[in-house]
């Protein structure tokens, strides 16, 4: 029987921010990330970058514009931004109200928008919280990954127990509704009791959502991920040396029975999880989350970042920033309108062609960057909506369950106890399911 998915693009829901800049580089980390010099300080790059996003914002408006029309007459407004990184929280307030000012121009942005924005807890990182809920930023995603002192030291983490509550009481003073704390678990050497302490005082502080992620110490290299269009970059000697270390010190069993103590500890405190790795008290689900789980269209705009049409076709941005600035640094006294920055400054017109090389371009003014994309068929469809699907609550529906490759994971999984019937008649993973789901989705897949 052939499998019917979902092939017609459709304009985004939401959109991806990524700000590419740290104080200081995680060993564990592969997201991309610039950090020292090229985050603070007279050599900086920030305000490169945000003259760049512009552009970028500008150009891949256009296209929308093209393939759907103008917002708000043509295309709904979105639904969601999530400015992520790096630390999004190291840019000032006056530009983080101007980026979502030219979102909301370009892209148009519901009434009830959930904005997020990501923020490391040091008093250094955490930026201006009171300035960014002004600007428009409805939710707070804080990155704690420990309340313990000695993990936070193993992981190469700069702040303080005590500087993720501090943090934790400005955003409710700010005016925050919604925070998001992140946390990180199978931490070399850690203990059941410090994690669930880590718990303890995180539902103490009244978060409505926690994000807990296994720790992985993936090797991007290795699996061709950081070439000049790949969207990681290249494992630094110092991390990949950490890594070494860290992995004899890890330990599945434990890892599940970590798991195990959030999922409890969560439930009781009243955060019910709704994917395998995120609970939320109901109603404070990210939605940004959800749209990509649930295969909605969602536009990304920075070094590294993915974007999805909604049909057949992802895409990506290219991980290094020079290449990044280079496509869209705008050329002075070229172009057919100005525009601002980010910051409200007056930014040097451009021309709206799309240019071949970089003759053509310094000709033209800015253009869309270097990346990749990849075309999805029927097969590779069908078996992503499953997968995303199951690692959800909510599971997946009968259509999805009876394709033959599912059911036969399914089938599979049933015999020992991973996955769940509920109601009408969708399928979801058990809770030894969440513990075994690569077991699972590898089948799928």
């Amino acid at each position: 029987m052939p499998v019917t998915v979902q092939r017609a693009a459709r304009p985004p829901v939401a959109l991806y921010v990524h700000v590419p800049f740290c104080v200081a580089l995680c060993p564990y980390c592969d997201f991309v990330v610039y950090a020292g010099r090229a985050a603070r300080g007279p050599a900086a790059r920030v305000d490169a970058f945000l003259a760049a996003l512009s552009a970028e914002l500008e150009l891949r408006a256009d296209d929308l514009d093209t393939a759907f029309g103008v917002p708000g007459e043509h295309r709904p407004p979105l639904q969601s931004v999530y400015l992520g990184g790096g630390t999004p929280s190291l840019l000032d307030a006056r530009s983080v109200a101007a980026l979502l000012d030219a979102v909301r121009r370009r892209f148009g942005l519901s009434g009830d928008a959930e904005v997020t924005l990501e923020a490391n807890p040091g008093p250094d990182e955490r930026g201006d919280l009171a300035g960014f809920a002004a600007a428009g930023v409805t939710r707070l995603s804080l990155g704690a990954q420990s309340l313990d002192a000695g993990e936070l030291r193993r992981i190469g983490r700069r702040h303080s127990p005590g500087d993720v509550l501090a943090a934790l009481r400005e955003a409710r003073r700010a005016g925050f509704r919604s925070v998001s704390v992140d946390l990180l678990y199978d931490i070399p050497g850690q203990r059941e009791a410090t994690w669930r302490s880590t718990l303890e005082a995180v539902l103490d502080a009244g978060v409505e959502h926690v994000s807990a992620y296994a720790l992985t110490l993936d090797d991007p290299d290795t699996e061709g991920l950081t070439g000049p269009l790949g969207d990681h970059l290249p494992t630094r000697p110092g991390a990949r040396a950490w890594r070494e270390r860290a992995r004899p010190e890890q330990d599945l069993d434990r890892a599940a029975d970590l798991y195990l103590a959030a999922d409890a500890l969560l439930g009781a405190g009243g955060l019910c999880w709704y994917e395998l790795s995120n609970w939320a008290v109901p109603g404070a689900e990210s939605r940004h989350n959800l749209a990509y789980w649930r295969r909605e269209p969602y536009e990304a705009l920075g070094p590294g970042a993915h974007a999805f049409d909604g049909g057949t076709r992802r895409r990506w941005n290219a991980a290094r920033l020079d290449g990044y600035l280079a496509a869209l640094s705008p050329v002075p006294g070229i172009g057919v309108g100005p525009t601002q920055l980010p910051d409200g400054r007056a930014r040097p017109a451009r021309d709206h062609g799309r240019p071949s090389d970089g003759r053509a371009r310094a000709a033209a003014g800015p253009a869309l960057p270097p990346g990749g994309e990849e075309r999805l068929d029927d097969h590779a469809l069908a078996v992503e909506e499953a997968i995303l699907g199951l690692r959800l609550r909510e599971g997946i529906g009968p259509e999805v369950a009876a394709r033959p490759a599912v059911a036969d994971a399914l089938a599979w999984g049933r015999g020992y106890g991973l996955v769940e019937d509920v109601e009408g008649g969708r399928v979801r993973l058990s809770l030894r399911g969440r513990l075994l789901a690569n077991e699972v989705l590898g089948r799928i897949a």
